[in-house]
Formats: C-alpha cells, sequence, structure tokens
C-alpha cells in the first residue's frame, strides 16, 4: 500500500478534480504490475494496473489507494475491471467519500472477493486531503505554504524582496501550485512582489486560479498578475466600499473583481471561500504575506502548514510572521513529513482535529 500511495503522487496537478489514486498487483508476495491514474478523464490507476498485469491478475491481490469506483462517470466502473480480471483479494486504502462513486467495496464482496478496508486509510486521506474535505464539508481545503528564517522573518519591513530559500526550495514550493485549483495572496505581498503565482516547476492541467485579497483594489492594472490573465484567471476580493476608480481599471484589464463584507480583520474568509467554491475552487493553497498568514491561523482555516525553513537568522529590521502570534482555536499541529530541499528544509504539518 506504501509504494501505491508513492506512485498515486506521479499524477499530481493532471488529475483534479478527481483524487490521486495508485494501484499496485501482487502475486505470492511479487510486485508483477502497478498503475496510477494520469489525468482527469484518463483510466483509473486499478485499470492501468490490470492492463499490464494482463492474464497474470488472475488470483492476485490489488492494493489500491482509494476504493473503487462502482459508477460510470468519463469512464466505466472500476469494480467491472477488477471482476473480470478475476483477481482473488483487493486491499483497500481509504472508502470513497463521493456519495456517487462510493459503493466498490461493498460490490465486490458480494461478487465473492476477499475485501479489506483501512489499510494506511490515514495516509490515504491525507494524500488527498482536499477531496476528503470537498465531499465531507462541501467547502475549500486550505493549506499554508510559508518561506521563513530560523527567527521567523520571512522579508524585510522596508526595501527589495528578499529570497528566503535557496532553489531546491523555492522549485519545490513552486510545484505545490500544481496540485491546487486557486493561489491566494495579500494585497501587501501582491503589490511589493508582482508575482506571477503560475506553475513553471512542472506541466499542469489546469492553471489555478490566482487570488488577491484587496479590500481597496490597490493591485495595478499594470501589475504582473494582470499582464498574464490569459494564462490564467485572476480573481481581486474587495471591500463593498473600494474606490470604483480603483475597481474598474483591474475589471478592465481583466481581474474579476468580487466584493465581499469585512471581517474582523480584513475580508471576511467565510464569504471569500464560499466565492471560490462557488466558482469550483475546492482547494486553496495562501502563499503571503505575514498578515495573511496570521489571519488565517487566527481564523482557525488552516489544516495544512508546508513550511520551508532556511538555515540562518536575520534579526532586527525584518518582518516576522509569528510576531505577534496569532491567537487560535486550533489546538495543535503534527509532523507529516520532513525533507531537505538543498539546504533548506522542508516540513508538513497537519492539524491534529483530535485534539481541536
Amino acid at each position: 500500500m506504501r509504494r501505491a500511495l508513492r506512485i498515486a503522487e506521479r499524477g499530481w496537478g493532471h488529475v483534479q478534480p478527481n483524487p490521486l489514486v495508485g494501484a499496485v498487483v501482487v502475486r505470492d508476495g511479487e510486485v508483477i504490475a502497478e498503475g496510477w491514474h494520469a489525468a482527469c478523464g484518463g483510466p483509473h490507476a486499478e485499470v492501468v494496473a490490470l492492463l499490464a498485469a494482463g492474464e497474470a491478475a488472475r488470483g492476485a491481490t490489488l492494493y489500491v489507494t482509494l476504493e473503487p469506483c462502482a459508477h460510470t462517470g468519463r469512464t466505466p466502473p472500476c469494480t467491472d475491471a477488477i471482476l473480470a480480471a478475476g483477481l482473488r483479494r483487493v486491499v483497500i486504502g481509504a472508502a470513497d467519500p463521493s456519495p456517487l462513486a462510493r459503493g466498490g467495496a461493498e460490490r465486490l464482496r458480494h461478487a465473492g472477493l476477499e475485501v479489506i478496508e483501512g489499510v494506511e486509510a490515514e495516509a490515504a486521506r491525507r494524500q488527498n486531503a482536499p477531496f476528503f474535505h470537498w465531499h465531507e464539508h462541501g467547502s475549500p481545503w486550505l493549506a499554508l505554504k510559508l518561506a521563513t528564517t530560523l527567527d521567523g522573518a520571512v522579508g524585510t519591513i522596508q526595501g527589495p524582496r528578499l529570497l528566503i530559500t535557496g532553489e531546491a526550495a523555492r522549485r519545490a514550493a513552486n510545484r505545490l501550485r500544481a496540485g491546487f485549483d486557486a493561489i491566494v495572496v495579500g494585497a501587501n505581498t501582491a503589490l511589493q512582489d508582482d508575482p506571477l503565482l503560475t506553475v513553471r516547476a512542472q506541466s499542469v492541467r489546469v492553471p489555478p486560479v490566482r487570488v488577491v485579497l484587496d479590500t481597496r483594489a490597490r493591485l495595478s492594472p499594470d501589475s504582473r498578475l494582470l499582464q498574464t490573465v490569459r494564462d490564467a484567471p485572476v480573481l481581486v476580493f474587495t471591500a463593498p466600499e473600494a474606490p470604483a476608480a480603483r475597481v474598474r481599471p483591474l475589471a478592465k484589464a481583466g481581474a474579476e473583481v468580487i466584493p465581499v463584507n469585512r471581517g474582523a480583520d480584513g475580508l471576511d474568509l467565510k464569504a471569500v471561500l464560499s466565492e471560490l467554491a462557488s466558482r469550483g475552487v475546492r482547494s486553496v493553497l495562501a502563499e503571503g504575506g505575514a498578515r495573511l498568514a496570521r489571519t488565517l491561523l487566527a481564523a482557525d482555516r488552516v489544516e495544512r502548514w508546508y513550511l520551508f525553513l532556511a538555515p540562518r537568522i536575520l534579526g532586527p529590521g525584518t518582518l516576522k510572521v509569528f510576531e505577534p502570534w496569532p491567537a487560535t482555536t486550533a489546538s495543535g499541529w503534527f509532523v507529516s513529513s520532513h525533507r531537505k530541499r538543498g539546504g533548506d528544509l522542508e516540513v508538513v504539518l497537519e492539524r491534529n482535529r483530535s485534539l481541536s
């Protein structure tokens, strides 16, 4: 199952709104075939693996990270392919939360196959956290990405943009964008950094929507975001009282300007997420800046935290994301993975919902 989870990641950036899925066919303890869901609308992981196994699949065991689908969507039911292959046993990571697709495990049992569920279930759910969150809560799943020094600096208070991490970490951070439906930044980051917010580290099926939380509509029509609006959509959220003289040029430049009410600290995040959900956005990666990060943490909206740590201390005169530390109802986090990225460290933290 752990092998199936690893190869499922190969679909990153190409399968949304479908989940990442990996499958491995095993006979007598040996892997004879494997497959993963490579593209939305393409064959599912189980079908790819079974086609690769051919007749050798008869009497074998299939390990699959998500419950095989039992309905006809863009492709026929995976349960049909499993039954036709003559498998003896199917081992499943996590049950499918979709009311349309689930039921595959039950169908396979009724057909006489041995079915084992819940193997590495937590890892399977974490791998497709946005997919599960959407079906269970009906709202976008939100992750936060931050690059900081050891003393929590994310940039300079004044002066040019500061590159915190090295090339390897920046490439990994850019690749993250491919797996999300939307990338969001605050107005200060958009103004100071003039980012593109595009995916450049790998190919992607659908470019993520680029979102700016801009209460007073300060974004320039000449920004790189709006100069590249044909490459990926740009949504600008403003307060209702944002000056029309600033809103009109943004709309003329190609942005969709969406007024939402104010919240306790800036724009109403619930309203922002609701508007994004109505546009089909199921997953959101917040990239900055420090104020947005503190606001999201204080609002208890962050489900995963991608933290890129540079092994240096910048001291005074820098913008510290943890000063002041936001009050939050989140009771705890745990480290789900960590790895070196060149000279930097990437740490992935998950919300500990059992403590919430």
